[in-house]
């Protein structure tokens, strides 16, 4: 059973940076490597979708410089694809990243390209691909960090929560309660 994880990476970088700040940055290939252990699955591919913030006066050089050491640790990480969107250059938004990840996971699904999808991101504007592609009898997960989580997402299917050196508690969600997965800091930071 093919399995692929898709990471919404501009939301995964918001996230990890909220969390560790600017002089600390998740090893992306270690962060993997105790996902697959903590649900028992390894990746056959990772789609990472991300684009890099413009120098604009809100963005920091020290977020510039932790942003561009977390992507280059995440392309140097084997079995992952790496789609860079870009930043509009008037409103400093992101621009193809979200529909390029949803073009993929419906087009690959619809392809039979895997029957297991991980999907890590916050974000709940990936739930229509989602209940789209849950149609093809697709074992669907969603994968959050602490701080960003699609809590309509836990509505729907099988959900993990990564939390960082403590422990996270949650009232079901209609009879669903999300795994959530303990990771220690020291093991998957920079």
């Amino acid at each position: 059973m093919k399995t692929y994880l898709f990471i919404d990476g501009s939301n995964l970088y918001a996230s990890q940076y909220e969390l560790f700040g600017p002089k600390k940055f998740l090893n992306f290939s270690k962060f993997i490597d105790k996902l697959e252990k903590e649900v028992r699955v390894r990746f056959d591919q990772i789609y990472f979708y991300a684009s890099y913030s413009t120098g604009s006066k809100k963005v920091t050089k020290a977020q510039l410089k932790n942003e561009a050491l977390f992507y280059k640790n995440v392309k140097e990480t084997k079995r992952t694809v790496f789609f860079k969107g870009y930043r509009s250059p008037t409103s400093g938004k992101e621009k193809e990243v979200d529909v390029k990840l949803t073009a993929d996971l419906v087009e690959l699904a619809f392809e039979n390209k895997y029957q297991q999808v991980y999907l890590l991101t916050g974000d709940a504007d990936f739930l229509q691909a989602l209940l789209a592609i849950s149609k093809l009898r697709i074992d669907i997960n969603i994968v959050c960090l602490e701080n960003r989580i699609m809590y309509r997402g836990l509505y729907n299917f099988k959900s993990f929560i990564i939390t960082f050196d403590k422990g996270l508690s949650f009232r079901l969600v209609n009879k669903k309660k999300p795994k959530v997965i303990c990771l220690k800091t020291s093991e998957v930071v920079l």
